[in-house]
C-alpha cells in the first residue's frame, strides 16, 4: 500500500480515539494485520458493551429465576434445568461477536424451555441485527417471534393474561431488533461516507495528475515549435560555413551574426519556457507571444537563412485576429517552414494566409519537391502531430500531405468569430 492509500484510509475525526469505535469499524477504517484467528481485536468500547450485555442478561435471568417459584406447574427439576440453561446462555453471550448467527439459532430452542435465558436471547437477536445482513435478521428474528406464542402457551405468565404477555414479549423483541438494525445502518452510513471521501480524493488526485500532464504536453509542444525553428537556422548556417570555408568575409560575418542571433533567441525562449515550468505561470506570461502580425518577421528571418519564401497574406487587419488564433497560425507556419527547411532544402516555399471575421482563418504552407535525395531526419512527424493537436484545441482543423507535383502542403483552418 502506498502513502496516498494510507492517507485515504485514516479518517482524521477518530484518528486518536479508536477505542470509542467498534472493532468492525476499526477494521474497515484502520486496516491492520489481524490476529492468527482472523478476527479483529476488540476495542475498549467492545469490552464495555460486551460486559454490559452480559450484565443485562444476568440481571434479567436473576429476575426470571425469582419468578420461577410463582409457576405452580413447574417441577423442581425443571426449575433447576431452567436456571442451568439460563446460566449457560448468559455465558454464551461472550461469543456473540464470533458466531452471531449460530448463537441466535441456538437461542431459538433455548427460548422455549428457559425463562432465565430471556436476556441472553435478546442480546443474541441484537447482535444478529447489528453484525449480519437483513435477510438473517428477518429469518431468525421471524422464527423467534413465531415461537413466542408457543412458550407462553406452555408456560403462562403468572398474574398476566396470555395476550398481554405475548404483546409485551413481541414488542420487546421488535424493539431490540429495530435498535440493532438502526446501529447497523449508522455503521453502513459511516463506511459509505468513508468510501465517498476516498473516491473524491482519488478523483481529485487524478484531475491534478491530468492537469499536470496537459501542462507538460503544452510546454513540450511549445518547446518543440520554438526551438526546432531556431536550431534549424543554426544548422543551415553552420553547414554553409562548414562546406564553404572560402566564402567572402561579408557572407561569413552575416552567417555568424544569424547564428549568434538565433542562439540568443533560442536561449531566451528556453528561459521563458523553463520559467513557466517553475513558476506555473500561464502561457501568456513572460515574453510577448507571437501573433499573426509577427508572420512577416518570421518569413524575413527564414529568407535571411537562405530560404526562398513567398508570403501571400490577404488578411485586412492582422492585429484584429484573436491572440490565440493568431498564435496558432504563427506556430503552424513556423513548424511548416522548419519542416520544409529539413526535408526539402533549397526549394521554394509559399505561405498563404487568408480570412476575415466570421469566415475563419486559412493557413497554407506549400513547398516544391526536393532536389535529389534528402537523408531521413530522425523523429520526423512529431511536429505535425503537435500541430494537429494545437489546431484541434483552437477549434480548427489541420491537414497535411504531398501535392500532385511531388511537393508537400500543410493546410489549416481556424475559427475567427
Amino acid at each position: 500500500m502506498n502513502s496516498s492509500d494510507e492517507r485515504t484510509t485514516v479518517p482524521p475525526a477518530f484518528a486518536k480515539r479508536r477505542w470509542v469505535l467498534p472493532a468492525a469499524l476499526v477494521e474497515d477504517l484502520y486496516p491492520q494485520p489481524r490476529r492468527p484467528g482472523g478476527r479483529p481485536r476488540r476495542t475498549a468500547r467492545d469490552w464495555a458493551v460486551d460486559f454490559a450485555c452480559f450484565l443485562l442478561a444476568v440481571t434479567i435471568g436473576l429476575l426470571a429465576a425469582d419468578a420461577l417459584d410463582q409457576e405452580p406447574d413447574l417441577s423442581p427439576a425443571m426449575a433447576v434445568a431452567d436456571q442451568l440453561i439460563g446460566a449457560l446462555a448468559c455465558a454464551a453471550v461472550w461469543l456473540r461477536r464470533r458466531w452471531p448467527v449460530g448463537l441466535a439459532v441456538a437461542m431459538l430452542p433455548v427460548s422455549l424451555v428457559s425463562a432465565t435465558a430471556g436476556g441472553a436471547v435478546l442480546a443474541a437477536l441484537f447482535t444478529l441485527a447489528v453484525h449480519r445482513p437483513f435477510r438473517y435478521t428477518a429469518w431468525i428474528g421471524g422464527a423467534s417471534l413465531a415461537v413466542t406464542p408457543l412458550y407462553y402457551w406452555m408456560r403462562p405468565e403468572p398474574g398476566l393474561p396470555f395476550l398481554a404477555s405475548l404483546v409485551i414479549a413481541v414488542l420487546l423483541a421488535v424493539t431490540v431488533l429495530g435498535w440493532g438494525l438502526l446501529v447497523r445502518s449508522k455503521r453502513q452510513l459511516l463506511l459509505s461516507l468513508r468510501d465517498r471521501a476516498r473516491h473524491a480524493e482519488a478523483e481529485a488526485r487524478l484531475r491534478a495528475e491530468q492537469a499536470q500532464r496537459l501542462a507538460r504536453e503544452a510546454i513540450a509542444r511549445e518547446m518543440h515549435d520554438v526551438l526546432a525553428h531556431r536550431l534549424t537556422l543554426l544548422s543551415v548556417h553552420a553547414g554553409a560555413l562548414e562546406f564553404r570555408p572560402d566564402a567572402p568575409r561579408a557572407e561569413v560575418a552575416r552567417a555568424a551574426g544569424v547564428i549568434r542571433e538565433s542562439a540568443h533567441e533560442a536561449l531566451q525562449d528556453l528561459r521563458q519556457i523553463i520559467g513557466v515550468l517553475r513558476a506555473a505561470d500561464s502561457d501568456d506570461a513572460g515574453r510577448p507571444q507571437p501573433t499573426l502580425a509577427a508572420l512577416d518577421a518570421l518569413v524575413a528571418e527564414s529568407r535571411e537563412a537562405g530560404m526562398k519564401v513567398t508570403l501571400a497574406e490577404r488578411v485586412p487587419d492582422p492585429d484584429a485576429v484573436p491572440a490565440a488564433v493568431g498564435r496558432t497560425a504563427y506556430r503552424i507556419a513556423q513548424e511548416a517552414l522548419t519542416n520544409a527547411r529539413k526535408h526539402a532544402p533549397g526549394t521554394e516555399v509559399t505561405v498563404r494566409v487568408t480570412g476575415a471575421p466570421g469566415d475563419g482563418l486559412a493557413v497554407s504552407v506549400r513547398n516544391a519537391p526536393p532536389r535529389g535525395e534528402v537523408p531521413p531526419v530522425p523523429g520526423s512527424g512529431q511536429g505535425l502531430i503537435g500541430l494537429t493537436e494545437r489546431a484541434t484545441l483552437a477549434g480548427g482543423t489541420l491537414e497535411h500531405g504531398p501535392t500532385p507535383g511531388g511537393g508537400f502542403e500543410v493546410r489549416a483552418r481556424l475559427p475567427w468569430g
